[in-house]
């Protein structure tokens, strides 16, 4: 088991996605923090409300800053290979194991679906593909509206354009993208909700399933956003469009 990654079981009896007699769908929560830090209300309480919902869920503390690129984005590989191959005991179903990222995490769930490369090739393999992205408020170009944090952390001070272009998920969405459920709030003023439509509008051009959330109000950073009036519908959506997915 990655030492970085904390499993939060299925409860069972519940289920979004319930299959009679098979196995339960997984997904791998990514926390934010800018690459800096990892925010823990986006951790263990999101993973457990996935677990409410049946699906077993896997938290990874990803290397943040003074780590640079590659290195969280290979600790979000090699988990989604450990999650599918199934020495954490559990009963997942390999067809149905997601990504779910808020901010910075979100930006490492979108490099993830679209395969941005690491150049180690025992994880730039299909195995760590993501079915599904859950992306919340996320960061996903570094090129337009930036969050300077981020890139600054992940890509370091003054990268070349070129590089900046490389970890801009939106540039690289095709028609093998996996689906993806995103939420964001209108009066963002940390990662402009334009971020999640630009990744959005990339997966209409190629094709892909996408649901676009953008609530009124809302700080960034709301995680479940329970106490938040409009935001906090995300997870009911979510949970809705999780079920029609995985159905």
């Amino acid at each position: 088991m990655p030492a970085a990654l904390t499993v939060i079981p299925a409860v069972e009896g519940s289920g979004v996605a319930a299959r009679s007699g098979a196995p339960a769908p997984a997904v791998l929560v990514l926390p934010g923090g800018g690459y800096a830090r990892q925010a823990d209300h986006e951790a263990e309480p999101v993973a457990e409300w996935l677990a409410s919902l049946g699906i077993h869920a896997f938290v990874l503390r990803y290397p943040v800053a003074p780590h640079r690129h590659p290195a969280p984005l290979a600790a979000a590989k090699r988990a989604m290979m450990w999650i599918r191959g199934g020495a954490h005991g559990l009963d997942v179903d390999p067809a149905r194991v997601g990504v779910l990222g808020f901010s910075a995490g979100g930006h490492l769930a979108a490099t993830l679906s679209v395969q941005a490369a690491t150049g180690d090739p025992a994880v730039d393999v299909p195995g760590a593909v993501p079915d599904l992205s859950i992306l919340c408020y996320p960061v996903i170009s570094f090129v337009d509206s930036a969050h300077q944090g981020s890139v600054d952390n992940l890509a370091g001070v003054g990268a070349d354009v070129e590089a900046l272009r490389g970890l801009s998920a939106e540039l690289h969405v095709d028609a093998a993208t996996p689906p993806a459920f995103l939420w964001h709030t209108a009066d963002d003023d940390v990662v402009p909700f334009t971020h999640s439509l630009a990744y959005a509008a990339a997966l209409g051009r190629a094709g892909v399933p996408a649901e676009l959330h953008v609530f009124p109000e809302g700080v960034h950073g709301l995680g479940l956003a329970a106490a938040t009036p409009g935001a906090s519908q995300w997870t009911w959506l979510c949970a809705e469009w999780l079920r029609r997915m995985w159905a």
